[in-house]
């Protein structure tokens, strides 16, 4: 059987497979009031294919689904259930540099949280770091500056 099984893959035809979708966690920013909103966004979430775990946090409005799911289905599946939705905007503040800045702080945001802007993280400064290097010590050309 060994031959006709090798024999046969040369006359098949080979069908086009799609591809499988990364493991992804997706966070959502959901506006719950009760058991009922928290209960229905979950339901709605966990009978999407590719739904690995759903995790729902009242306090902080928060829905994490880790799965093999597209991040815009699972925000459209979540506003189809008649609420506010809209993808994560917080991150720990422990990670930005300037969390009060214009724009990233924001009452609303969950104790330890500020919004994600670009304001509140540093700018590369490319010529900063070539000025530096300028009166290094390892640089040999340091002296004619000097």
């Amino acid at each position: 059987m060994g031959a006709l099984d090798y024999l046969s893959n040369f006359c098949t035809v080979t069908s086009t497979r799609s591809k499988r979708k990364a493991l992804q966690t997706v966070d959502i920013k959901v506006k719950m009031d009760c058991d009922g909103c928290e209960r229905r966004v979950k339901n709605a979430v966990t009978n999407m294919k590719g739904v690995k775990s759903v995790e729902v946090n009242r306090k902080q409005q928060r829905v994490t689904v880790s799965g093999y799911v597209e991040p815009n289905k699972v925000l459209k599946r979540v506003k189809s259930t008649g609420k506010r939705a809209e993808f994560w905007p917080y991150v720990p503040q422990h990670l930005v540099y300037y969390p009060y800045a214009p724009g990233a702080y924001d009452k609303r945001a969950p104790s330890g949280y500020v919004r994600n802007v670009v304001q509140a993280f540093p700018a590369s400064n490319a010529t900063e770091d070539n000025i530096v290097s300028l009166f290094s010590d390892d640089n040999v050309n340091a002296c004619s500056v000097m």
